[in-house]
């Protein structure tokens, strides 16, 4: 992971984001925002095990979380079920993204820079210079860092959540469809804290599995 990635020539500054929950059935989706206002020797060495959050043990995630809260302007936002299942998740995605972009930029007070969205889509309806990266957790070091404080805040949350549900084990599988969470669902039934659009297949096929 290299901090030269982000610097664009015709930009002075640049700011990253990502997002985290995108997959699971259960929880919010958390997005997260990331400004570097200072690049240092301690700072590049502390950060020398930077990258995709899903590629690293929780360890080194919880470790990089707080040098990046320390050393960043930064913002995390959490779109939660129920904006979810009115706009669906790519929207909630992005309007996750765009709200800590625009906290940073307002905290910051940035004029010239640019925005790199982890992804394939550019944020809606946003008003500042953007471009999307594929990957770009594994090559931006500011969407990397995005990555981890969204992934690790979201983790805890669902860990927050799991001690009201403890059945779903939300703890372990961070709401994801496990075998365990389905079997769960299938015993207890969905909480306020699922999104149902995401178990419609899971329904339809238990539906059909009891016709025969």
């Amino acid at each position: 992971m290299s901090l030269l990635f982000d610097y664009d020539k015709s930009y002075k500054t640049v700011i990253g984001t990502d997002e985290a929950g995108r997959g699971p059935a259960a929880g919010g989706v958390f997005a997260a925002c990331v400004y570097f206002p200072e690049i240092t020797e301690g700072l590049i060495k502390d950060l020398s095990k930077l990258n995709d959050s899903k590629k690293l043990s929780k360890k080194i995630r919880d470790e990089l979380f707080d040098v990046i809260k320390n050393n960043t302007i930064n913002s995390i936002i959490c779109t939660e079920v129920e904006e979810i299942e009115k706009i669906n998740i790519l929207n909630s995605s992005l309007k996750a993204m765009k709200i800590s972009c625009e906290n940073v930029i307002k905290e910051a007070k940035l004029t010239d820079f640019i925005t790199l969205v982890d992804g394939n889509k550019l944020i809606k309806n946003y008003t500042y210079p953007q471009k999307f990266v594929i990957k770009g957790d594994a090559t931006s070091a500011s969407i990397a860092a995005a990555s981890i404080l969204a992934k690790v805040t979201r983790d805890r949350y669902m860990e927050e959540l799991a001690q009201e549900f403890p059945q779903y084990k939300w703890d372990k599988n961070a709401g994801y469809l496990t075998k365990e969470h389905l079997e769960a669902i299938d015993k207890y039934g969905l909480c306020k804290y699922h999104r149902p659009s995401f178990l419609k297949k899971h329904f339809e096929k238990q539906k059909q599995l009891t016709l025969f």
